[in-house]
This record gives C-alpha cells, structure tokens and sequence, in this order.
C-alpha cells in the first residue's frame, strides 16, 4: 500500500502546489478545475519522477515561511538601497566586489534555495558554484567590506536553510 502511494504521489507537496496553481492560473474555483489541476499533479511529478533520484526528505514547512519572509523583506530593502545607489552614486564611485561563500549546505536543493536567494536580492548575483559545490561565487554591487557580505549571506541565509532542509 505505501510503495503504492510513493508510486503514485512520488512529491505529494508538488501535487498539491500543482493542482492549487492550476487553480489560480483558471482565475475560477471549480471542481472540474480542481479534479483536473489534481490530475495534472498527479501525472506531472509521476512523469518526471525517473529525475528526482535523490528529492528531499523533507523540508520543514514553518521555517520556510518564515524565511520566505524574511527573503521578501530583503527584498524590498535592497530595491531601496540599489535605487538609492543608482539615482545618487556615479559609477566611478561605485565599489563593486567579488566575494567567495563558502557553503555549509551540502543538499543540492538548499543550495539552489541559497544561489536563487541571492539572485533575487537586489544588489547581489550568485555567479558560480564550486565544481565540488563548496562555495559560491557573488557578486555585489557596492560593498566596502565583502566579507561583511560573506558573513551576512551566511547568518542571514544559509543558517535558515540549513534549519529548513531536513
């Protein structure tokens, strides 16, 4: 009965997202809509499963959120301070830097998590994994101290990730 369900729902948590986007995407709640945006997320993770050797065990759910808000929060202050920069600092003033993070993460999901993290932030861009995965490579705008930006990336980011991906 359990390999059964594991067959069937091989990610249960992209089922569900699947068929609640599916929803969202119809702009109407119905339950032709909700059968068929189950059938999709039933299917499409059953189709794709023979990629996801290795998926996550699990993740804890609570903690993400909370770290997606504090992501979107960041997010928002950085578009603040980067406008700031553009609107008020020549480029000759600008101090751009490289900086290495070295990871603590060694799950390929929390990693991308992280890269994505830092992408998304205004201001910063993952630019390179390690090939063994052992650190990234940033950039960021304007920095007079990039290993405050190191430091920074992992207290504010990689420790969350880390309570995050079981």
């Amino acid at each position: 009965m359990v390999k059964l369900f594991h067959w069937l729902l091989p990610h249960p948590f992209l089922t569900l997202l699947l068929a609640v986007v599916w929803v969202l995407l119809q702009n109407e709640v119905s339950a032709g809509m909700v059968v068929f945006g189950l059938i999709l997320g039933i299917i499409i993770p059953r189709a794709t499963a023979v990629w996801w050797p290795d998926r996550p065990h699990g993740i804890r759910a609570f903690r993400m959120m909370s770290y997606t808000v504090i992501v979107m929060w960041d997010i928002l202050v950085a578009n603040v301070q980067v406008a700031w920069i553009v609107l008020t600092r020549p480029n000759s003033k600008l101090r751009p830097a490289w900086v290495v993070v070295p990871l603590d993460l060694v799950q390929p999901e929390a990693i991308t998590v992280l890269a994505g993290t830092i992408t998304l932030t205004p201001g910063t861009v993952s630019a390179d994994l390690s090939d063994e995965g052992h650190s990234l490579l940033v950039h960021a705008l304007d920095t007079d101290d990039p290993d405050a930006v190191r430091d920074q990336i992992k207290d504010r980011y990689e420790r969350r990730l880390k309570g995050i991906f079981v």
